[in-house]
């Protein structure tokens, strides 16, 4: 299975250590394409020595190649939203969003019937989540 992990990168780096913790644990599913997301290294500035225009087309490449778009939707990005836009119909889609207190999740998403979106309180929960997820209901 090839997975398209999501999360922010120039929307801000905050949560770098959760991408990168779920992108580890969604490897042992399949082949994360974008396993780059979780990178101490990548900072909010983007990608060093490539154009935008590379990640574009680099990033749409992948996300057809993929079997499943799993997002890390807590930290807002516009990137982010674009790649669930462009997937919303073609592949099954997982959203994780961890609850914050005075902070609702965008009605784009929770009000989207084409996307999975779960709640979470800490990174156990969303491994459980995605194991669940992705144990029962094949993508490939």
């Amino acid at each position: 299975m090839k997975i398209y992990f999501a999360g922010s990168i120039r929307g801000g780096r905050d949560d770098k250590q959760i991408y990168m913790d779920i992108i580890s644990h969604l490897q042992k599913h399949g082949e994360v394409l974008t396993e780059h997301i979780g990178s101490a290294s990548l900072t909010s500035m983007g990608e060093g020595g490539v154009t935008d225009s590379y990640i574009y087309e680099r990033d749409m490449e992948w996300l057809n190649q993929a079997d499943v778009v799993v997002a890390e939707v807590t930290q807002p990005s516009l990137g982010v939203g674009y790649e669930l836009g462009w997937a919303d119909g073609k592949k099954p889609i997982i959203c994780l969003y961890r609850e914050q207190e005075g902070k609702k999740l965008s009605a784009m998403l929770t009000g989207n019937k084409n996307l999975t979106v779960y709640n979470y309180v800490d990174l156990e929960g969303a491994k459980k989540i995605l194991d669940e997820y992705l144990l029962n209901n094949p993508v490939i």
